[in-house]
């Protein structure tokens, strides 16, 4: 009797063993599924700021996430898996012939939801599309336009009705990126010639519309607008109808690695278009147009250009600036280690008459001219075709410095042609060296006030010392 209860007692303490090994091992097991899902949870909240998701082996997270196998089927049905927006998938054609603008916008407006999406352009196809707008200010930030195929313009009248302003617009976006190895191509053959329907073999041009004219408001072929953190890398910008790329009401952007490409004699093409934006960064270039490589227009101000190469074209300028006697502030531009070559001019300020305002605090350094028509130019009578009245007004320029600036040129060294009621002031020259070809001419300066820093070739005798008293008198920005 005493051996049987020692073996119940036994047994007891093996059973009662067994149903705590158990159940410890049931919520080990539960809370190890507890975590990994956690882990899910987070690395499915950065989806949507475009990184990926990746299946380890084991099941458990590794270095970029992890996500169950029918999860990640789902995401990628969604939208890729993460955030991306292939506009294939939305129906575009990408033969070049089909009108592929409605499946862009679906793209579009599924990516406007997700913070951090990515639209895709892909490369290998042609893409056909019409004015177009990016819109936000409802879309999440930080979307990148992934270009790596090739957009191209419609050439048919029926497609631009009475006129637009741009061709392809991102607006009131904060965070956008346009970037990739793609091309947008304006085809502005058309609307550069006289007649529109002179090159019969465009294959784009609408048959039956091919009697009509295109308008006469000429769009720009990419325009970014009233935008926050703008980057626009390493894509090509051809053939624009008219200027190709516009930056308006912006602010902290970037451009680099780009690529501008358009005839010389192709009017009014002006490479890259500068207004109402601060804090800008444009570097390592390639710019050809048949207008500004850039140009910078008022409400501008932090404005830094280097390394960027230009040419054929008509430089780089500030303005024109004061047309119809508005008023127009220009400040803190630097435009440093810069190549131009057979352009019209190679650094330049333009103002019109009547103006009122100020340009300031103006840096032009380590600039190289390959036979450049003018490299050096202030021009306050600047009048782009057509009679242009006299005005005693003008748009103040001061603080305006040159530092190296070597090569050779066509036409005039130095043109600096300044307001008789408002004179140029801060005028500095300093290693000034630009050999002439046979017939140049000389240096030529009017009402322009400064300072030689070291002797110049040719010497730039006509700089005025000291500073008129009446040139401070001018409207404040």
């Amino acid at each position: 009797m005493e051996m049987g209860r020692k073996n119940l007692k036994c047994l007891t303490t093996i059973a009662f063993i067994c149903v705590f090994v158990c159940s410890f091992s049931f919520h080990c097991c539960h809370a190890r599924k507890t975590v990994d899902y956690r882990h899910w949870q987070v690395h499915r909240h950065h989806q949507g700021s475009g990184r990926s998701l990746r299946l380890t082996g084991s099941g458990h997270v590794g270095s970029e996430g992890v996500v169950g196998t029918s999860l990640a089927s789902k995401g990628r049905a969604t939208n890729g898996g993460s955030g991306n927006f292939n506009v294939l998938d939305f129906g575009a054609k990408g033969d070049g012939e089909t009108d592929d603008t409605k499946a862009f916008q679906s793209a579009w407006e599924s990516a406007c939801n997700v913070e951090g999406s990515v639209v895709e352009v892909p490369s290998g196809s042609e893409f056909l599309v019409g004015p177009i707008s990016f819109s936000g200010p409802n879309c999440q930030p930080n979307i990148m336009f992934q270009l790596d195929g090739k957009i191209i313009a419609p050439t048919s009248p029926s497609a631009w009705g009475s006129g637009m302003l741009q061709w392809i617009e991102f607006t009131k976006l904060k965070g956008i990126t346009v970037k990739g190895t793609g091309t947008i191509d304006g085809q502005g053959s058309v609307w550069w010639n006289d007649s529109p329907t002179d090159n019969p073999t465009d294959k784009n041009l609408d048959k039956e519309s091919s009697g009509g004219e295109l308008p006469s408001t000429k769009p720009t072929a990419l325009r970014f607008y009233g935008s926050d953190e703008v980057t626009v890398s390493g894509i090509t910008i051809q053939n624009s109808q008219k200027a190709h790329l516009k930056f308006d009401s912006c602010t902290a952007v970037q451009v680099s690695s780009l690529t501008i490409s358009s005839p010389g004699d192709s009017p009014n093409t002006d490479g890259i278009h500068l207004q109402n934006s601060q804090n800008v960064i444009i570097s390592n270039s390639n710019i050809a147009c048949g207008d500004d490589c850039i140009s910078i227009q008022t409400g501008s101000s932090g404005v830094y250009i280097h390394n960027v190469n230009c040419g054929p074209g008509h430089g780089i300028s500030i303005g024109g600036l004061g047309r119809d006697d508005t008023k127009a502030c220009v400040s803190n531009v630097t435009v440093r280690d810069v190549k131009l070559q057979n352009t019209m001019n190679g650094v330049r300020i333009k103002t019109w008459q009547g103006g009122s305002g100020l340009v300031q605090g103006i840096l032009f350094s380590n600039i190289q001219v390959t036979d450049v028509q003018t490299p050096i130019m202030i021009d306050q009578y600047y009048c782009d075709g057509g009679r242009c009245h006299n005005g005693s007004s003008a748009v103040a320029i001061s603080g305006v410095n040159y530092v190296n600036i070597r090569g050779t040129y066509t036409s005039t060294p130095v043109h600096f042609a300044c307001s008789d009621s408002l004179p140029c002031t801060g005028v500095t020259l300093d290693t000034i060296q630009l050999e002439g070809s046979s017939g140049s001419n000389e240096p030529f300066c009017w009402k322009a006030y400064g300072e030689l820093k070291t002797s110049t070739v040719p010497p730039v005798d006509c700089l005025q010392s000291g500073n008129p008293f009446k040139a401070q008198a001018h409207d404040s920005c």
